[in-house]
């Protein structure tokens, strides 16, 4: 489970704006449950990025409270960071390394003990297909083939909490139904799953529950199937008119559905 309790952040003074300070995210509360897809989605800069990074344990809330599987994020990170799985759509990969070499490593990083690292490492290559480039080192390899990779870094250690922050940015067909089904097999197999993207037939394909935020506000929450039909024909234009709708600004939709 994640619980965000009125969670704010806020940046220092910059040289753009030396005398004020500006909040990348503003006083939101909600919460992901267990075996289910809950989808945050925003325009460019409403805070979506800024949110997942908190509760990855990245950057540390100026206000509020987070908790990922009973943990707190900020007091304690490493039992946090034990239990999460981070997936974005510009993850960064060691080029000199192989697939099999960066899947151990991050293994390792996970405190795995070597058998249980070759099961996980082997499960997760057949799904993934990764087993035909095992060998190859990562630079050589295509943003496609790179993704997978990622994939099983995120998934090794078998997380009970997996965020992907727009994960098939990008890819091609394929490797983006790959990403869905694993979604999908997340959920199955109870975990809490917080997914962001722009792509609206992606959240339809996967969302059990969903938030939209705006300039660092939560201006929208509540279930998909409740969203769909206030949405009507077109998900994208029911996105819209709620993002530019100001009377959502201030009262966030059936906040306790989800």
């Amino acid at each position: 489970m994640i619980q965000l309790e009125n969670v704010t952040k806020q940046y220092a003074p910059g040289r753009k704006q030396p005398t004020t300070s500006s909040s990348a995210v503003d006083d939101i509360s909600l919460t992901c449950q267990p075996g289910r897809v809950f989808s945050l989605l925003g325009p460019n800069g409403a805070g979506k990025t800024t949110t997942l990074r908190m509760i990855a344990t990245i950057l540390q809330p100026t206000s509020g409270r987070i908790s990922v599987a009973g943990y707190d994020t900020v007091r304690q990170s490493a039992q946090v960071r034990s239990q999460i799985g981070f997936l974005t759509g510009s993850t960064h990969l060691y080029d000199r390394l192989t697939p099999a070499e960066t899947v151990r490593y991050f293994g390792r990083l996970h405190g795995l003990d070597r058998p249980t690292i070759a099961q996980r490492q082997e499960q997760l290559f057949d799904q993934l297909g990764i087993h035909a480039f095992a060998s190859k080192r990562v630079g050589q390899l295509s943003t496609g083939m790179k993704q997978k990779v990622s994939i099983a870094r995120t998934m090794i250690h078998d997380p009970r909490v997996v965020i992907f922050d727009e994960p098939t940015s990008g890819l091609d067909v394929i490797t983006a139904h790959n990403i869905i089904e694993l979604i999908r097999e997340c959920r199955q197999a109870g975990k809490t799953v917080i997914f962001s993207s722009h792509i609206m037939s992606e959240v339809d394909l996967l969302c059990d529950d969903l938030a939209i935020v705006n300039q660092g506000k939560l201006i929208y929450q509540d279930t998909m199937s409740h969203f769909r039909q206030q949405a009507g024909s077109s998900l994208t234009e029911g996105f819209i008119r709620i993002v530019q709708d100001d009377n959502f600004q201030s009262q966030p939709t059936n906040p306790q559905a989800v």
